[in-house]
């Protein structure tokens, strides 16, 4: 606080240099989510992060340079929050569905997975750690007898990107030119799709396993692992 003050003070330079620090300490915090099991988030624990965990998976997000990629790296950060949070809960019992881990203590079914993922991929994102994407509600799709949930992410377009970047990133964050524009991959695979929405399930797999991330209108259609 007295550097800050000291730097309003003295002038831009150092109060610059003065807000790097702060920020800097921030992201020493450990974080701390609220993990849903035993069904229907009957029951929740907190779970602490150590900000040395979050700062190894937020260096791992920021080298995507498409929100294909960045997608692939979520799914893979989250079984390591999942992996993480089964140290502290009894979550470590949790297996893919809902008949594999019948009875267990720690068994999640699809509203505790959803509201836990949920929760993760906002600290992941409060953090920093999505610059493709950005955490929206959850969604549901219903058949004749059942109903299932999922955590979703919805693609930013590129200004809102851009807006995410630090100073100085953003060719580096953006595979775009400096003109803005966006470049495609070789495949066509890795077109931006600004609002294009996509469910992060991670009821389909065991505990620590990478979530499964589908386009959410194929998820709404039924696809994902074909686990009961």
């Amino acid at each position: 606080m007295i550097r800050l003050l000291l730097a309003v003070l003295l002038g831009t330079p150092l109060l610059a240099q003065a807000m790097t620090l702060r920020d800097d300490a921030a992201n020493t915090d450990e974080g701390r989510v609220s993990i849903c099991y035993n069904y229907g988030c009957k029951q929740q624990e907190d779970v602490r992060y150590p900000a040395s965990t979050l700062d190894r998976l937020g260096r791992r997000l920021a080298a995507a340079r498409s929100a294909a990629e960045e997608r692939a790296l979520i799914a893979e950060a989250l079984g390591r929050l999942y992996r993480v949070a089964a140290t502290q809960t009894p979550v470590g019992a949790d297996r893919s569905g809902n008949f594999l881990d019948a009875g267990a203590d720690g068994r999640m079914d699809c509203i505790d997975h959803s509201t836990s993922t949920t929760r993760l991929l906002q600290l992941l994102e409060a953090r920093g750690g999505l610059r493709f994407h950005r955490v929206v509600e959850t969604a549901r799709r219903t058949s004749v007898i059942f109903q299932h949930f999922s955590a979703v992410i919805e693609e930013l377009s590129l200004a809102e990107r851009l807006e995410r970047l630090p100073p100085g990133e953003a060719l580096a964050g953006c595979n775009c030119t400096e003109d803005g524009l966006v470049i495609e991959g070789p495949d066509g695979a890795d077109v931006a799709r600004p609002g294009e929405r996509y469910a992060v399930d991670s009821w389909f797999v065991d505990n620590g396993e990478p979530a499964v991330v589908l386009p959410l209108a194929e998820w709404l259609n039924g696809g994902g692992p074909n686990v009961q």
